[in-house]
C-alpha cells in the first residue's frame, strides 16, 4: 500500500500578547529654539525597528519620535515646535518554541509634556502594543491510497486556506497640495499630520492595487511669522508588485504609514505656495486562496486488514473577510471651554480596544476612542488651545451562527473624523470607525500518515455470523457499520432498499457478510 500525499502551505496565528510601557525623560530645548512659554499640544509616534524573540521574551527596540506645539515665551509670542526622539527597548514574556514569528498588529500612544522652565521639558509616553504572533507550517495531507487488494476509503472535502504569498512591501505615496488663493504663502512649516483615509486595497493579477485618501493638516508660519493652517484631503493611488497573486484570492493586509514628510516648494510664480507631502505606506501582508482538498480519513479491506497511523493538525476554512465600519455620533458639553473656542483647526483619534468577545451573533468590541483637537481662542496672547477626552463605543461585527472553534485576526483605525463647534458650550463628534476581519473556521483533522497491511484472522471471521439484525445507534452510520460487519455500504443498501447513505438512531437494518448470498 502507497499513501498519496497532498503538500498544504498556511499560516497559524498564536495568541496575541498584550502590553503597556512608559517613558519619562527631561528634555533640554535646543539652542537655536526659542523659550517655551506654554506648551499648546504633544503628539507621539512609537516606530519598532526589530522585533525578535529572546528565550521566553520578545525583544521590541525602536524609537518614540515626537513633536511638541508651544508658545514661545519672547516679547512677541508665535507657535514654534520642537521634534525630537527617544530610543526604547521592551521586553514581552513570551513562551515560545522559537519558530513563530512576532509582529506588532495594533499600537496605541499618549503623549505629555510639561514645562519644568523656559529651557527644560519634562516628558512622559505610554505606549499600548499588541504583539501577534504566527508560525508558517507545512502539512502533507493524505488524499487517497494505492493498493493491489480493494480497499474502501472514506474521504472528508474540505476548502481550506492555502498560504499563496506572506511579505511585507512598502507603497511611497507623493503628492502635491497648492495653497489656495486666501491662505498665506509658506515661510515656516510648523507641525504636520499626515494619515490615510479611506484605503481600498484589492488584488489584482500579480499585483495589489491601492487607492485611499491622505489627510493633510499643515500649520505654518507666513514670510511676516504670521501663522496660518490648511487642512485637505489629497487622493491616491497606485500598485505594488506582488507575483503570485490574483483577483479571486482573499488577503489580511496590515498598513500603516511611516516616513511622513512636507517640504515647502515654489509654484508657478515663484511663490511658496506648495507643500510636498511625501509618506511611507507598509504593508504586512498574508495572501490565501482557497484550494479545495479531499482528505482521506478512514479505510478497510475485504482482503486484509488495514493497519494505520494517524497524527492530529488543525487546518483553516475562510469564514469571512469584511471590513466592518461603526459609526460613532456624540454631542459633548464642555462647559469649561465656554466661549472661548473661535474655530476647530484640526482633530485627531485613535482606537483603544478593551474587549473582544466572539458570540452567536459575530464579534463583539468594545472600546474607547481617544480624541483631542486643537483650536483657535478669541485671547490674542494665548491664542491656541488643545482639548482631549474620550468616547466608548461598542459595536457587533456581524456573522450569525458564528461557530465556537474559530480564529480572527482584528485590525482598526479612525477612517473619518470630524469635530465641529455646537453651541458656545458643547462640541458634535462624528466618526467612522473600521475593523478589518479575517475570520478563519478551526477543523481538526485526523491525517492518515502510515499504513500497513496485515492479515485477516480468518478464525474469528468464520465464527461471526452470516446475517446480522442491527438497531442503528446515536453517532452510527452505514460506514461504520460495514467496516465493522465487513461488508460494503452498497451490499447493506441493497438489502435493505435504502436510495440513499442516510440512517437515523433507532434505524432497523439486515446486515449480511459480502461473502453470504441471498437466496
Amino acid at each position: 500500500m502507497e499513501l498519496i500525499r497532498k503538500p498544504i502551505h498556511y499560516t497559524q496565528e498564536g495568541k496575541s500578547i498584550f502590553d503597556q510601557f512608559y517613558l519619562d525623560e527631561d528634555y533640554n530645548v535646543p539652542d537655536q529654539k526659542e523659550d517655551v512659554q506654554r506648551i499648546i499640544q504633544g503628539q507621539a509616534e512609537l516606530r519598532a525597528e526589530d522585533i525578535r524573540p529572546v528565550e521566553n521574551y520578545v525583544k521590541i527596540t525602536g524609537k518614540m519620535y515626537f513633536t511638541i506645539l508651544y508658545m514661545t515665551s519672547s516679547g512677541d509670542p508665535k507657535p514654534a515646535v520642537l521634534e525630537g526622539k527617544l530610543p526604547f527597548e521592551e521586553m514581552v514574556y513570551a513562551e515560545s518554541d522559537g519558530n513563530e514569528t512576532f509582529f506588532l498588529r495594533n499600537v496605541r500612544t499618549e503623549f505629555t509634556a510639561s514645562v519644568v522652565h523656559s529651557r527644560k521639558l519634562s516628558l512622559r509616553m505610554m505606549a499600548e502594543m499588541e504583539i501577534g504572533r504566527e508560525r508558517i507550517r507545512d502539512e502533507e495531507l493524505t488524499e487517497n491510497v494505492e493498493s493491489d487488494a480493494p480497499v474502501y476509503r472514506k474521504t472528508r472535502n474540505m476548502n481550506l486556506l492555502r498560504l499563496a504569498v506572506s511579505k511585507k512591501d512598502t507603497y511611497r505615496i507623493k503628492e502635491e497640495i497648492t495653497l489656495p488663493g486666501t491662505k498665506e504663502s509658506i515661510g515656516q512649516v510648523l507641525l504636520t499630520d499626515i494619515s490615510v483615509r479611506k484605503l481600498d486595497i484589492r488584488m489584482g493579477q500579480d499585483e495589489i492595487l491601492l487607492r485611499g485618501e491622505m489627510l493633510v493638516f499643515c500649520m505654518y508660519l507666513s514670510a511676516e511669522e504670521k501663522a496660518d493652517w490648511i487642512e485637505q484631503s489629497e487622493p491616491f493611488e497606485g500598485r505594488v508588485v506582488c507575483d503570485g497573486v490574483s483577483e479571486n484570492m482573499y488577503y489580511h493586509i496590515q498598513h500603516s504609514l511611516d516616513d511622513t514628510l512636507a517640504d515647502i516648494r515654489l509654484d508657478e510664480d515663484g511663490e511658496m505656495r506648495v507643500l510636498g507631502i511625501e509618506a511611507t505606506l507598509n504593508l504586512r501582508m498574508n495572501i490565501y486562496e482557497e484550494e479545495e482538498a479531499e482528505i482521506l480519513s478512514d479505510m478497510y479491506s475485504l482482503e486484509q486488514q488495514c493497519v494505520f497511523d494517524t497524527k492530529e493538525t488543525v487546518l483553516e476554512e475562510l469564514l469571512m473577510q469584511n471590513q466592518s465600519k461603526c459609526k460613532v455620533t456624540e454631542r459633548l458639553s464642555l462647559p469649561e471651554l465656554k466661549e472661548d473656542v473661535l474655530q476647530i483647526l484640526h482633530s485627531q483619534g485613535s482606537i483603544q480596544l478593551e474587549s473582544e468577545q466572539h458570540t452567536a451573533e459575530g464579534i463583539r468590541v468594545e472600546g474607547i476612542l481617544h480624541l483631542s483637537f486643537l483650536y483657535l481662542r478669541g485671547d490674542d496672547a494665548e491664542p491656541y488651545g488643545n482639548w482631549q477626552g474620550m468616547i466608548p463605543f461598542s459595536w457587533l461585527i456581524e456573522y450569525p451562527d458564528m461557530p465556537e472553534q474559530v480564529n480572527s485576526s482584528l485590525s482598526y483605525h479612525v477612517e473619518q473624523l470630524a469635530v465641529t463647534l455646537a453651541g458656545s458650550e458643547a462640541v458634535e463628534v462624528k466618526a467612522i470607525l473600521s475593523f478589518e476581519v479575517f475570520l478563519r473556521r478551526l477543523v481538526p483533522v485526523e491525517v492518515i500518515t502510515e499504513v500497513r497491511t496485515e492479515p485477516l484472522d480468518m478464525k474469528e471471521l468464520s465464527e461471526r455470523p452470516g446475517i446480522v439484525g442491527h438497531i442503528v445507534q446515536n453517532g452510527e452510520d452505514l460506514w461504520s457499520l460495514a467496516k465493522k460487519y465487513m461488508t460494503t455500504i452498497d451490499g447493506i443498501r441493497e438489502i435493505n432498499g435504502l436510495n440513499d447513505e442516510k440512517v437515523s438512531q433507532g434505524d432497523k437494518l439486515l446486515i449480511f457478510k459480502e461473502n453470504v448470498s441471498i437466496l
